[in-house]
């Protein structure tokens, strides 16, 4: 190896920007040297193969360990194998133990003769002898004094100090490459991040613009809220069930609010309209090259949900082959890449939504059922709007606005419309409501709200078929009424506001918003004639 080969291939190792590509040009390089029979490189990483591993009898610590990251060196006997597996006896290392580990232990670079019985610590002398071997150079790679792995280098001729010292020199640029090229992907890495957490983000924001909130008074949707406020701040897995349109997403991200995951992100996932082929990939990431269009490397779902909460929702469209996967990530917060042969960290709450009956399915055998019983820990059920009715006039009034405010149209609200509204079963929920106010609101002529034909199947009445004017209701109109169905109310229960029997349970709200509304409106008890 003389000084020019080096520098020559130090020049294509700063070229390279990944950590594979600078891995690679360096035991390549090394390795086209006539000298040199096998240049290797080990990184130091996590304890990962301790079970399997060929020297776990001599590990003493399976924290941490080296591990094979590059290999290159081509046999001198007749078949002329290459040396280029990742796989073999010695992919990883422990610290301290044998050459290499005690150059990535100590730092300390090591320069060792081959043949003659000065050799006792080779593993397979017979192979040394065969492939003429005669030196081994390790040299550690090492990064702002910190020890980043080794470069074990096998000579099929003795190397003199000079040489030694100038490889030594090159494993320090070879040290600085891999340092940089470490940054450069985790860069990439917080880039591609960053640009999906923008989009979940302008996703969020049209849905917290669509609804400002979880609106209802009525018993079930109160049922539902205190369900909420109960799951919200424990980490446990949730199963939102409810049919489509019935504010799924709603009621995940009120549980994400109420959480002390609540700075974190929130991410949602629908799971029915990821190709089948790119679950993995969108879920958890993939490598650069890891599958035919993958040109660099991409976070999944999950670690772009670190230290936050993740909302699948149509759980029940993820496939069958990709669950155990899934399902291992939640009961012990580890997965791999696509294409990544170590494993990743990450500290997600899931909360998954299905318009399925999952329990039909684990039957049919279309969801695993270990996975059905890990995500319904908690199950939240959302009610049907047709089961929830006495909330249509708030969500109307609500929607209207909106819908005014998007368009500078302030079509009035009929009192005959509203009852429509409310005699309608509403197969589409809320979401079906939300499009039939819009687009009345579009429609909308002289002030007047026009529910068309079809929309929603809610059909317009003679009158309004014929353009005849109907009864309108001002905004004090409204209040009155609502004023004059609390008093009757508390009449009712004999001015009982709280309990069994009190005005609050039947006006379907909770006692404190009764008791602010009556201060509101400066409704009192009526006094006793003395």
């Amino acid at each position: 190896m003389d000084v020019g080969s080096l520098r020559r291939i130090s020049l294509h190792v700063a070229e390279a920007c990944s950590v594979e590509n600078v891995l690679a040009k360096v035991v390549e390089g090394l390795a086209s040297e006539d000298a040199v029979a096998l240049a290797r490189i080990w990184l130091i990483g996590p304890g990962d193969l301790c079970d399997e591993c060929y020297l776990s009898a001599e590990c003493s610590d399976r924290t941490q360990c080296l591990h094979l990251a590059a290999s290159r060196g081509t046999s001198s006997a007749g078949d002329h194998q290459a040396w280029d597996n990742l796989d073999g006896l010695f992919r990883r290392f422990p610290l301290n133990k044998r050459k290499v580990g005690r150059i990535g232990a100590t730092g300390v670079a090591e320069l060792l003769p081959i043949g003659n019985g000065e050799s006792p610590w080779l593993r397979d002398p017979e192979w040394a002898e065969r492939e003429g071997l005669r030196a081994f150079a390790g040299q550690p790679l090492v990064y702002r004094q910190e020890i980043l792995g080794v470069l074990g280098v096998f000579c099929r001729r003795e190397l003199d100090e000079g040489e030694f010292e100038w490889l030594r020199v090159f494993a320090d640029h070879a040290a600085v490459s891999i340092a940089n090229a470490r940054a450069f992907d985790e860069i990439e890495c917080l880039r591609d991040q960053l640009e999906l957490e923008r989009d979940y983000l302008r996703e969020e924001i049209k849905v917290t613009q669509a609804f400002e909130g979880i609106i209802g008074e009525s018993p079930p949707m109160q049922k539902l809220l205190r369900q909420v406020e109960i799951v919200a701040p424990t980490d446990a897995t949730v199963l939102i069930e409810g049919e489509s349109g019935t504010g799924k997403e709603l009621v995940a991200s009120a549980i994400h609010e109420r959480s002390q995951r609540a700075n974190g992100p929130i991410v949602r996932v629908n799971c029915a309209s990821i190709p089948r082929e790119l679950c993995e990939s969108e879920f958890f990431g993939h490598t650069a090259g890891a599958f035919t269009g993958a040109a660099s490397e991409r976070a999944g779902r999950f670690q772009v949900a670190h230290e936050g909460t993740l909302f699948l929702d149509e759980v029940g469209e993820i496939p069958i082959e990709l669950q155990g996967k899934l399902l291992r990530v939640l009961q012990e917060g580890a997965f791999s890449r696509v294409g990544e042969d170590h494993e990743r960290k990450v500290d997600v709450r899931v909360i998954a939504a299905t318009n399925r009956d999952l329990s039909s399915e684990v039957d049919a055998g279309r969801f695993r059922q270990d996975l059905y019983y890990r995500l319904t820990v908690v199950p939240v059920e959302i009610p049907a709007l047709r089961d929830r009715k006495q909330d249509i006039p708030s969500l109307v009034a609500h929607f209207l606005e909106l819908s005014s405010a998007a368009s500078s149209s302030k079509p009035s609200l009929r009192k005959r419309d509203l009852l429509r509204l409310q005699s309608y079963d509403w197969p589409g929920n809320v979401r079906e409501l939300q499009n039939v106010i819009e687009r009345a609101v579009i429609l909308s002529e002289h002030g007047r709200l026009r529910l068309d034909v079809g929309v929603g199947g809610v059909k317009p009445t003679p009158g309004q078929a014929r353009g005849e004017a109907s009864e309108v209701l001002t905004e004090a109109e409204i209040a009155e009424l609502v004023r004059a169905n609390t008093v009757a109310a508390l009449e009712r229960s004999n001015w009982k506001v709280s309990g069994d029997g009190g005005a609050s349970e039947l006006l379907g709200m909770k006692p404190n918003t009764l008791a602010s509304r009556m201060k509101a409106m400066g409704i009192e008890r009526p006094r006793r004639k003395s």
